[in-house]
């Protein structure tokens, strides 16, 4: 047993993450079947509302204390980077165009997948209604708090009067007004001049630094937050969760493979006139950097690197997009964030219209601008997106276990989608027609 603890001491944190997270599963399905009265026994009742819920509420506030922070300076960042696209002319103007176009492509996957495959549905009424009940005890769902959105209202439920008003209240109903600030923040701090522009831009690139580091220091404590939010669920709802969960996990993975294979093959094919296999081939380098990282900053130079020399990208095309593409073009995060928005909303039984789930697909796009291109950057975003709506974000503990794949998967999407980008603007720019020519055969 010593041996088991030191080994698990050492072990790597989403190695952590995924052993907590079976034995709260375990723990959680034995409690509800072994005690009497399954999930109405007082002494459960009592390690889940008084332990397991502060605990796994302490975890959850701690990612919470970061969104704002975070979301403003690398939406601001991102959305500056993007902006100066327009300084390349023609090359910049093209990256982001199909920037659009191929998120907006992923996200359609993901939309479509989750209302197909329904993989939140199917789980007990009166067992949901009763983890949802048990949630919003623990005020998660901010209803309290949804008062204040009437108070001074943004324009059109958008343009805010007081960005730091939607600031205090961005977890209670001002999330998307303060995202348009930053949209428009951003997109005027790259139109000034650049020696008046550096005080702000060094300033916001030292808060999304802080604020990556506040998440690492978070996600420290989220073990034993899995374990509490896990072991809660499984002893409400039983198996039911997660057969759910296996669903969705698998059709994360089914619509990231679509997009990689079909999606970015059809572009390289098409737009950029490479071979799609002689490109995937050449950047398998990258691939395996990005699966093994999980970061899409930490890939950077190796995709800078092999682009060059290896796939024949012009390095002033790839210096520009790749760089951008590692903060600006998170396509695997984006769909990654709609289905498991979309997927916990049909967890908890969240009826979204088709107009709403547009908008969550909407604020996914727009969350992967500002979402850190680390591990774990993107759940301040989700649990953000979620209160928006709603939808008790404690209950990303059930996904944190199983993350490690799926973040891995996803940053491999973003890289390669960042490539595919360079190889189809080195086309247009004439570039890479050598190249590509010679590719297609």
């Amino acid at each position: 047993m010593p041996d088991m603890r030191r080994r698990l001491g050492s072990a790597p944190l989403h190695t952590k993450i995924l052993v907590m997270m079976v034995l709260g599963a375990v723990g959680g399905l034995l409690a509800q079947v072994l005690s009497p009265g399954g999930s109405k026994n007082k002494t459960l009742e009592f390690f889940n509302d008084v332990i397991a819920q502060n605990v796994g509420a302490l975890f959850m506030t701690m990612i919470f204390m970061v969104v704002v922070p975070l979301l403003f300076s690398a939406l601001v960042n991102g959305v500056a980077e993007v902006g100066s696209a327009a300084k390349f002319g023609k090359m910049g103007l093209r990256a982001l165009a199909l920037t659009l176009v191929l998120s907006s492509i992923a996200v359609g996957i993901g939309l479509v997948g989750v209302n197909a495959v329904k993989p939140g549905a199917g789980i007990d009424a009166a067992k949901r209604a009763e983890l949802y009940q048990a949630v919003d005890k623990e005020g998660a769902l901010a209803k309290a708090n949804v008062a204040q959105e009437t108070t001074d209202p943004p324009l059109l439920g958008v343009v805010p009067k007081n960005p730091l008003l939607e600031a205090v209240r961005a977890l209670s109903g001002g999330l998307l007004p303060l995202m348009f600030f930053a949209i428009v923040f951003g997109i005027a701090l790259s139109k000034t001049a650049p020696e008046d522009a550096l005080p702000v831009t060094s300033f916001l690139s030292g808060l999304f630094h802080v604020c990556v580091k506040m998440i690492d220091m978070a996600m420290k404590l989220a073990p034993i937050g899995v374990f509490c939010l896990v072991f809660r669920t499984a002893s409400v709802l039983g198996g039911d969760a997660f057969l759910s969960l296996a669903k969705y996990m698998i059709l994360v993975l089914v619509a990231l493979a679509i997009h990689f294979f079909v999606t970015y093959p059809l572009a390289l094919k098409f737009i950029a006139r490479r071979n799609p296999l002689d490109f995937m081939r050449q950047m398998r380098t990258v691939i395996v950097t990005a699966f093994a990282t999980s970061s899409s900053n930490a890939t950077l130079p190796v995709a800078l690197k092999v682009s060059e020399e290896e796939a024949g990208i012009p390095r002033h095309v790839g210096s520009f997009v790749l760089t951008i593409g590692a903060t600006a073009n998170q396509n695997g995060t984006a769909l990654f964030e709609g289905i498991t928005i979309l997927f916990l909303a049909q967890f908890f039984d969240v009826d979204l219209n088709l107009g709403q789930q547009l908008i969550v697909m909407g604020l996914a796009i727009v969350a992967g601008i500002g979402t850190a291109g680390v591990p774990g950057g993107a759940w301040p975003m989700i649990a953000a997106i979620l209160v928006r709506f709603e939808i008790p974000a404690e209950a990303i503990g059930l996904i944190l276990g199983i993350d490690r794949i799926l973040d891995m998967s996803r940053t491999v999407l973003n890289v390669i989608g960042d490539a595919t980008i360079a190889a189809c603007v080195a086309r247009f720019e004439g570039d890479g027609i050598e190249v590509a020519e010679a590719a297609m055969g």
